[in-house]
């Protein structure tokens, strides 16, 4: 299994796959060439992941996706791990948006976040189209929050 940081100039030949994450391509554009993106491959590729630096010591992941076929047996688990060993050193703080679903928040936190706040009207105030996450309309953002300087 290997990590691969990718390229600025080869960032956009993967919107399709960000698009599964994100379902708004100009939402995509606003971080995706100001974000380090990341590849898990095993063989082929398996998972991707965006992520922007915020603040001084705060990271954002922005997109996390899992190629469709090899979802659900730990790739998206092990990206965000390597996203932790990869930034402990330069940041403090890693977050988390996501829609308010009990599965995702679930995933999150068995990830190592903890809930953090709520931005209110999110999925309604910048999606030009209604949001769905299982069947559920999504509305607010909750953000997660992960400390990278945590005691082992």
């Amino acid at each position: 299994m290997d990590f691969v940081k990718i390229d600025d100039v080869d960032k956009a030949k993967y919107m399709d796959l960000l698009l599964i994450a994100d379902e708004q391509a100009d939402m995509i554009e606003k971080y995706l060439h100001r974000g380090e993106m990341f590849a898990l491959r095993d063989g082929d590729l398996r998972a991707l992941c965006v992520v922007t630096r915020e603040e001084s010591g705060a990271y954002e992941i922005k997109n996390i996706v899992t190629v469709p076929g090899y979802q659900r047996r730990g790739y998206g688990r092990q990206l965000i791990a390597h996203i932790v060993d990869y930034y402990k050193d330069s940041g403090n703080e890693l977050y988390v948006g996501t829609g308010d679903c009990p599965a995702i928040l679930r995933f999150y936190e068995g990830c190592g976040f903890a809930k953090s706040h709520l931005v209110k009207n999110f999925f309604i105030d910048n999606y030009d189209h209604p949001m769905y996450e299982n069947g559920q309309q999504l509305v607010d953002m909750m953000y997660l929050k992960m400390n990278l300087k945590r005691k082992n």
